[in-house]
């Protein structure tokens, strides 16, 4: 049976607290994404001080990427049996100063084997950060808690093209590379100085028979949630990739006002998980309920730039509210995925479904882009809305499935007390 959180360190904290949890946190969760994509800026000088083809240039994010996400999992498990505080300190000093090694790189191949430490140390943030989370934030402000995490690595994406480009302007990309890297050492300090705030995820009073991590990650509930996240994540991966191409080849819309509907896609995706965070704090009984709703919402608006042709200014309205019901989802989804996870198992359930993100974001593009191939961009947006249908679908049944699991355990944990 899992602790709860007043028991396992005191009283409960003030909210102030919980805020600043939050910002620590996401701080490293901000500085993960930032330095996720602020490489691609850097290409053009890395092909020509290095003589490169492209497909190298590539590499370089494929391997952070690819190491992310196939570590995520077994960190998640070391994260549960050692604690995360660690493994959170350490995986971001060694992301950050790989970043920052690179400015000093001699060769391209140097990069090459940076980008992987890199996405060896990116690899424990979600693992660890929703452990901590999970242990340190009251129940009551999760909701809230997440909504902020995603928003603050959101926001990381946002911000890492432009503020590259802008320090180019003035120092070359060696000095601007050890400059954003070397910003991650006083993120550790900070963790470091406050880490007695940070408490580890709460664990059963007494060993229980539950089944064993590997058991639970092919559990069907947990499968479902993975099939959930990725889902998902091909859906908004299609919309990124061809809004802005979809419609020009469906309406002759204008590039630059497809672009601009785009962007209010992704400025109300974005603003969406701060508002499901507020909805999933006030809806803990109904939050299936809710994800539904906002999905069904934004498949039909989905849908609707396919099928008509919008005047310029609807259009950007409609795909703004698109982005805000997907967005506002995703909070609800990720505490569903939290009250799904027995105590004690957070790291390693959030490590194997979470991977499903980059999954889903990589396998999608190139199926939609045969179908614009084969004279068919009519159906990219509904295949994107049968995307999310589909992860309804699951959503339904890994929720239904963790119901019966905590039943279940309820049911046996009874006696022994």
């Amino acid at each position: 049976m899992e602790a709860d959180r007043s028991d396992a360190a005191g009283p409960a904290p003030g909210r102030g607290r919980d805020i600043r949890i939050c910002a620590l946190i996401g701080t490293g969760h901000f500085l993960s994404h930032f330095y996720m994509l602020c490489l691609p800026p850097l290409f053009l000088s890395w092909r020509e001080e290095f003589g490169v083809s492209y497909a190298a240039l590539g590499l370089v994010v494929a391997l952070m990427g690819g190491a992310t996400a196939a570590l995520q999992t077994p960190v998640g498990f070391w994260v549960d049996r050692h604690g995360a505080r660690p493994f959170l300190i350490g995986g971001t000093l060694l992301m950050a100063l790989a970043v920052a090694a690179m400015g000093l790189a001699p060769a391209f191949w140097v990069i090459l084997v940076l980008a992987v430490l890199s996405g060896v140390g990116n690899s424990v943030i979600h693992p660890a950060d929703y452990a901590i989370l999970a242990g340190s934030i009251d129940k009551g402000f999760m909701g809230r808690a997440f909504a902020l995490h995603t928003f603050t690595g959101n926001l990381g994406f946002a911000l890492a093209p432009p503020t590259i480009a802008l320090m180019l302007a003035f120092m070359d990309w060696r000095a601007a590379l050890l400059l954003v890297g070397l910003l991650g050492v006083p993120v550790v300090g900070a963790i470091l100085l406050q880490s007695r705030m940070l408490r580890e995820q709460p664990k059963p009073r007494q060993k229980e028979s539950g089944p064993t991590g590997r058991a639970l990650l092919l559990s069907r509930p947990i499968l479902l949630f993975f099939a959930f996240f990725l889902l998902s994540s091909m859906a908004g991966s299609g919309v990124q990739a061809w809004l802005v191409t979809v419609l020009g080849q469906l309406w002759g819309t204008p590039v630059l006002v497809a672009s601009s509907a785009l962007t209010g896609y992704m400025v109300g995706a974005t603003a969406g998980t701060l508002v499901g965070g507020w909805l999933a704090d006030r809806a803990r009984s109904g939050l299936l309920g809710t994800v539904v709703l906002l999905t069904c919402g934004a498949m039909a608006l989905l849908l609707l730039p396919g099928l008509v042709a919008l005047p310029d200014a609807l259009l950007s309205v409609v795909a703004v509210l698109a982005g805000l019901a997907l967005g506002t989802s995703r909070t609800p989804r990720d505490v569903m995925l939290r009250d799904a996870s027995p105590p004690g198992e957070v790291g390693k359930v959030f490590g194997f479904v979470s991977a499903g993100l980059p999954l889903g974001g990589a396998i999608t593009p190139v199926p939609l882009g045969l179908l614009i191939d084969f004279g068919y961009p009519h159906l990219v947006l509904p295949v994107v809305a049968g995307f999310l249908g589909l992860s309804l679908l699951c959503a339904g049944g890994a929720e239904g499935g963790a119901r019966a699991e905590r039943g279940r355990a309820a049911r046996v944990a009874a006696p022994a007390e």
